[in-house]
């Protein structure tokens, strides 16, 4: 699937603001479900550009504004080809649980397996993951039933939740957004023991009048599967991660991976607006599989 991707994030200061200094995560990845075929990022005022890898090799754009201005235009424009990975079976065996010990010690699972700034494994957790998991001697099982749980269990409810709330806190409130079901579900396989990691991105969810203006990033977790890899599922909309799911960036938690944030010295009386564009390039009919639900942003 050849999808486009439109992000414009759009600040206006209550007064002139300068040495402003953000980190733009943006850019999506080439890996085996997708290849990147153009990226072009644009800011008002312009300024001159750098970007770097980060420590999980996300492409982090600098925007470095030292002038007087008032307000701050950063759009980012991305052409990416998606493609769906080989799926694993439902009742498939993939990866014993006895073999995640061995997850430790590989340093591409190490992080994802530590407490990060939103998702720390607490003991209400850890007997919630127990209880998902009794029963399954296999950890892909056990990553479906946790996504299972949280489809049958948890309400996806915007503005009940903001972007610095808690894995604790959105396992009490039992209802938030895609960032809190990916906090919960990861901070519940971590528990167990299995490496999980935090997934920002977008989705395509269908004609393009359905996404304008409210839609965001989306959220999605990967689980490492010994003798398998890393694997994605979309706990928000209870399915495997495909190709409609946009790639932009992994880290630990959502604090690894926004998509731009930053400093600057000025009044803090502002206001944001957010719009993201997903059109479908290659076919504006719908997808063979169909629209998925409104859970989707």
């Amino acid at each position: 699937m050849k999808l486009q991707v439109y992000h414009r994030t759009h600040h206006v200061y209550a007064a002139l603001v300068r040495d402003s200094f953000n980190e733009a995560r943006l850019e999506p990845v080439d890996c085996p479900e997708q290849t990147r075929q153009s990226f072009l990022l644009k800011v008002l005022p312009s300024t001159r550009l750098s970007h770097f890898h980060d420590f999980y090799r996300n492409c982090v754009h600098v925007i470095d504004l030292t002038s007087p201005h008032q307000e701050l235009t950063v759009e980012a424009t991305s052409v990416v080809v998606t493609r769906d990975l080989p799926p694993l079976p439902g009742d498939a065996t993939p990866a014993p649980v006895a073999a995640l010990a061995a997850c430790e010690r590989l340093g591409e699972c190490y992080d994802f397996l530590q407490p990060s700034t939103y998702v720390r494994a607490t003991p209400e957790a850890w007997r919630l993951a127990i209880d998902i998991a009794a029963g399954h001697s296999d950890a892909w099982q056990i990553v479906q039933a946790i996504m299972r749980h949280l489809g049958s269990e948890f309400r996806y409810i915007p503005a009940v939740t903001n972007a610095h709330t808690t894995m604790e806190e959105a396992l009490r409130l039992r209802q938030g957004v895609c960032q809190d079901f990916a906090h919960v579900m990861i901070g519940l396989c971590r528990a167990l023991k299995v490496p999980a990691r935090y997934v920002s991105g977008y989705l395509y969810n269908g004609p393009a009048d359905r996404l304008k203006g409210t839609q965001a990033t989306h959220a999605w977790v990967e689980v490492y599967l010994p003798g398998v890899g890393w694997r994605g599922l979309d706990p928000t909309n209870q399915q495997p991660v495909s190709q409609r799911h946009v790639k932009v960036a992994i880290g630990r938690d959502y604090a690894d991976v926004s998509p731009l944030r930053g400093t600057y010295r000025g009044t803090a009386s502002r206001k944001l607006s957010v719009e993201v564009l997903v059109t479908r390039l290659d076919s504006e009919e719908a997808a063979e599989e169909g629209p998925l639900s409104p859970l989707a942003g």
